[in-house]
């Protein structure tokens, strides 16, 4: 498809319809280690402190680049480098969630500590290969539309392992909760044997060396790799910025009650489901410098939204409007920035490098709110929300400076460099 052009008939095939139920069994597992789980905890009367400590759980997620080149190295003798690990892995996770299911919390809270962090590293490995399978599965102007869909699945799933668990749970129970949530795993497997086959298949990495080395050497041998960093590093951190401290300020500095702003969260979801798709099909036409810049200037913009609170004070539809706004831009800017992931990974070291990537981009999420603390007890709510569309800046500027190095239409980046000899890029 050219770009500028637009059908979406043309735009439905395999590949990207099995992107909806992979993202949701990619997103499945989080809350079960985190929000559901300390919910499950509480209702033990597990003490805080054991609570606190089950906080670490979700460390893996976090560190997951660091044995993501035994993924692109390893082939499982079955169904492929991808599909044969994404096979192995859910079936695992379904087996941890099972031995949680099977411990009591209160007796047990070193075992259950244990199976929630097996959990997590199984969850955090079949992170790992869906994004290395996306990846390789979907052509240069299906990766923002599939990020899209992939990102709402995920999202999904996390409210069926948060709010449906906790539902669930009032009627059935925890062990018989997390027993199904394991049988939904199960079931996901059907969801990859009927995947097709990555589009672009390379050969894998010749020892465990290469796949630790190669795919920076790789990368820093392009010409504009800092400028790809910067990118990674800089798109999202206005955003990152302007989240860390948001519920505090909604809660804390404008008076709104916990069911207020949970009330409103819960719609932003949806905004993000619906920004991310519309997002995507935009991408389709516009093609992914253009779609970062838009976006990006968006997601910008929408932060003026919570400035406008801040004038206003505690009024519920500037809540609704600075939220929904913030969301549906922040969901389109989420379709761009995966999509742009995926355009910078060789297929050889997808795994490796698609890991290395997105925890780069994490670091602004993680190290945001100390700084954000500061800079409000400097100049409180209102500056600190029309800085954070400053902070967006930079971000847009790297993506301006490069960005005739990042449309893989144009050049190759994110196509097979080395393929096998009976792999050729093929459409399924």
């Amino acid at each position: 498809m050219k770009q500028g052009s637009f059908d979406l008939a043309s735009l439905i095939n395999r590949r990207l319809l099995v992107m909806l139920p992979l993202g949701f069994v990619s997103g499945l597992p989080l809350a079960l280690t985190s929000g559901t789980l300390q919910a499950w905890l509480t209702v033990e009367g597990v003490d805080l402190k054991t609570i606190g400590i089950f906080t670490l759980v979700g460390l893996p997620y976090t560190l997951k680049f660091l044995w993501a080149p035994v993924m692109d190295r390893v082939v499982p003798p079955w169904l492929g480098r991808r599909r044969g690990w994404m096979v192995l892995t859910q079936l695992c996770v379904a087996a941890g969630l099972g031995l949680m299911a099977a411990t009591n919390p209160k007796l047990h809270p070193g075992w259950l500590a244990a199976y929630a962090v097996l959990v997590a590293f199984l969850a955090a490995s079949l992170d790992i290969v869906f994004d290395a399978y996306r990846t390789d599965t979907l052509q240069p102007h299906e990766r923002g539309l599939g990020a899209a869909v992939w990102v709402n699945g995920y999202r999904i799933a996390l409210l069926a392992s948060g709010a449906g668990a906790l539902a669930l749970a009032d009627y059935v129970g925890w062990q018989m909760t997390y027993l199904a949530m394991a049988a939904i795993m199960v079931a996901g497997v059907v969801i990859v044997l009927v995947s097709p086959s990555p589009t672009f298949v390379a050969e894998a990495p010749k020892s465990l060396k290469e796949a630790v080395g190669a795919p920076l050497a790789e990368f820093f041998s392009r010409p504009t790799a800092l400028g790809f960093l910067a990118v990674i590093v800089l798109y999202k951190l206005g955003d990152a910025f302007a989240s860390a401290l948001q519920t505090a300020f909604l809660i804390g500095g404008l008076g709104f009650s916990s069911t207020e702003v949970g009330a409103v969260k819960g719609l932003g979801i949806f905004a993000t489901l619906l920004g991310a798709f519309v997002g995507g099909l935009l991408m389709t036409r516009s093609g992914l410098v253009r779609s970062l810049l838009l976006f990006g200037v968006l997601q910008a913009v929408s932060n003026l939204g919570f400035v406008v609170l801040a004038l206003v004070g505690k009024d519920p539809t500037a809540l609704t409007a600075a939220v929904v706004i913030e969301n549906v831009t922040g969901g389109m800017g989420t379709a761009a920035f995966v999509a742009l992931v995926m355009s910078l990974c060789d297929p050889r070291y997808t795994a490796t490098q698609f890991a290395l990537l997105s925890s780069l981009e994490a670091l602004g999420r993680v190290f945001a709110g100390r700084p954000s603390a500061d800079i409000v007890a400097l100049v409180g709510w209102t500056q600190f929300f029309a800085l954070t569309v400053v902070v967006a800046l930079p971000g847009l500027w790297a993506v301006w400076r490069i960005r005739r190095s990042l449309e893989p239409e144009q050049n190759g980046v994110g196509q097979p460099s080395v393929l096998e000899p009976d792999a050729s890029p093929v459409t399924k």
